[in-house]
């Protein structure tokens, strides 16, 4: 017979136990429930005129604290697992990007993407940090940071306006997708250089005598070490398939392990890793693009130079001279697309749970406000002077600056660190109020471009249409 005090232990610690098996089964319902009803009703979403972001955000909430209290996460106590999630979500994204850009550099559509990632982000960046300091009193630092956390764009949250297939010379398009792999990773030096002024040791390199150097490798080494790997790797993968018939198969660790590499390299050099695994997609496409020349694109896949059906020798095709970088290159996207996805689906709800823990943001909404129909627009109008776009192309662009993955990753990431405000100013207050406006930010622009998606590029498609057609 136990003693009483056994018995009382044994008691609590089944409790215990039941309490975590009952949670675990739980989180099995909502995640199996959540991945069905996707596959379920993928026909159905793509027929609506609404972008799948716009289900899940909801569904996210409701999740959440602030409706059902199923998962409750804390932005700050669990900083650092979400920082990782949006990492590997943003890194997929990106690579991705890279790989759906087919056009040589030296077409001059390629100036567009370059304006909005570059020019439009460095008009961006100090508007709304001016905003942030003068009508939302916050320090210069954190008003920086919110500038470095709300500047990228991202394309994949809204498909209408990101490119179809790797043929695609819409300039629209292809100008959406190219800024949103490249803004993310410039956006890197402004996020640190607010950390900086907010006393974050780490961030010291962005405020010291050597701050221009610095930012000016970051870059660079992302750039040229990014493309020189993805390169390399997708030569050596090329070759030993045509000479050996070796290394077939297994794109998928093929790519997850090349985003790995580039970035782990990178950023041990210094460098940007983000740009990196940007540039390493690139490389690996130009790979294709030179050896396929300019093949017609096959009609039944829209997207590739090869057919890559069930139905087809997949080894003959990829030991092929004339198809092996092509086959390479669709097989890595193609998985790439299902993971991101599968990412899209998981920062998203994320989103939702995050902004139903911490509450919608009033400052936000004027912000976001600000953002869409302000900021935006004026950064677009001063990058794209000179360009060759129609009216009609210059205020879609301007339009469709989403956010998403990259400001959630950027916002996660600030979080890690402890800020220190100047006097005056609550350093315990400073985290939350930013989180509140950035997450109603990014709420807010899944719901109205996702909304708006749909109809406006229908609308510039008939237009197109009858220009050609008169």
């Amino acid at each position: 017979m136990l003693p009483p005090h056994r018995v009382v232990s044994v008691s609590s610690s089944f409790h215990a136990r039941s309490i975590a098996i009952d949670q675990s089964i739980t989180w099995y319902l909502i995640v199996g429930a959540l991945l069905l009803s996707m596959s379920l009703m993928a026909s159905l979403l793509d027929r609506l005129p609404i972008s799948p972001a716009m289900f899940y955000l909801p569904v996210g909430y409701i999740l959440g604290p602030a409706v059902s209290g199923l998962i409750n996460i804390s932005l700050v106590q669990h900083a650092e697992l979400l920082t990782t999630l949006a990492k590997m979500a943003l890194l997929l994204s990106l690579f991705t990007v890279g790989l759906k850009l087919r056009l040589p550099f030296r077409d001059s559509i390629w100036r567009l993407p370059l304006r909005l990632g570059v020019l439009a982000m460095l008009v961006t960046i100090p508007l709304v940090a001016l905003a942030g300091m003068f009508m939302f009193n916050l320090p210069l630092g954190a008003a920086i940071l919110l500038g470095g956390i709300l500047a990228p764009t991202d394309p994949v949250l809204a498909s209408d306006v990101q490119i179809k297939d790797v043929g695609d010379r819409d300039r629209i398009r292809y100008s959406l997708t190219g800024e949103g792999g490249l803004n993310d990773g410039t956006a890197f030096p402004f996020v640190m250089l607010g950390l900086s002024l907010l006393s974050v040791p780490s961030a010291n390199a962005y405020i010291n005598t050597y701050a221009m150097l610095h930012v000016a490798w970051g870059i660079a080494a992302g750039l040229v070490g990014g493309w020189f790997i993805g390169w390399l790797v997708g030569r050596l993968v090329v070759g030993l398939r045509l000479r050996f018939h070796l290394a077939l198969g297994m794109e998928e660790f093929l790519s997850i392990g090349l985003i790995a590499l580039t970035y782990g390299a990178t950023e041990a050099i210094h460098g940007i890793g983000f740009l990196a695994v940007f540039a390493a997609g690139l490389a690996i496409r130009r790979i294709e693009s030179t050896n396929s020349g300019q093949q017609e694109l096959h009609p039944a896949r829209h997207r590739g130079v090869v057919d890559i059906a069930p139905t087809s020798d997949k080894e003959e095709v990829a030991t092929h001279p004339a198809k092996a970088s092509a086959y390479m290159t669709e097989t890595v996207l193609g998985f790439n697309q299902q993971l991101e996805q599968f990412a899209e689906f998981l920062m998203v709800i994320l989103t939702g749970i995050l902004l139903s823990h911490i509450g919608f943001s009033p400052a936000g909404a004027l912000l976001a406000l600000l953002l869409f129909f302000v900021i935006r627009p004026l950064s677009v109008a001063l990058a794209l002077i000179g360009a060759k776009v129609s009216p009609l192309q210059r205020r879609l662009m301007a339009w469709f600056g989403i956010k998403g993955i990259g400001s959630l990753y950027y916002l996660v990431f600030a979080l890690q660190y402890q800020w220190l405000a100047p006097a005056g100013y609550r350093s315990s207050a400073l985290a939350p109020h930013i989180s509140a406006m950035v997450l109603t930010v990014v709420a807010m622009s899944i719901v109205m471009h996702g909304i708006s998606s749909t109809p406006l590029m229908d609308m510039y498609q008939r237009r197109r249409r009858r220009q050609k057609n008169p």
